[in-house]
């Protein structure tokens, strides 16, 4: 069950992401499924490997934003790695921060069941 506590367990930053929704719980709760959806982790993934740095960048700062507000630090990190690599237009291996960034994302949907 997704909860404050359950965020704090998990690292997130609730003070900060409570702060942003202007104190309010509930608030902040319904918006946390909106930063776990699927599809923005496989797009920066998928869009890595088909070497368009330019449209993953765009993804995955879209999504670094969405993480930021909501204090989500642990998956925030590896997406902030990304995003800054991909900004610079780095051609690196992503990989180890695509695997941090799913294994963060994932650790919190078993936490939240």
């Amino acid at each position: 069950m997704l909860t404050i506590e359950v965020l704090r367990q998990f690292g997130a930053n609730v003070d900060e992401g409570l702060e942003r929704c202007m104190g309010d719980g509930d608030f902040y709760l319904e918006l946390i499924p909106d930063a776990l959806v699927e599809s923005y982790y496989k797009s920066i993934e998928d869009l890595i490997l088909s070497n368009d740095y330019h449209q993953a960048f765009e993804v995955a700062h879209s999504l670094k934003g969405i993480l930021s507000n909501l204090a989500l630090t642990p998956i925030l990190e590896p997406v902030s790695e990304i995003t800054e690599g991909l900004r610079a237009n780095k051609k690196m291996d992503y990989s180890p921060y695509i695997s941090d960034m799913w294994a963060k994302r994932n650790k919190l949907l078993e936490m939240i069941g």
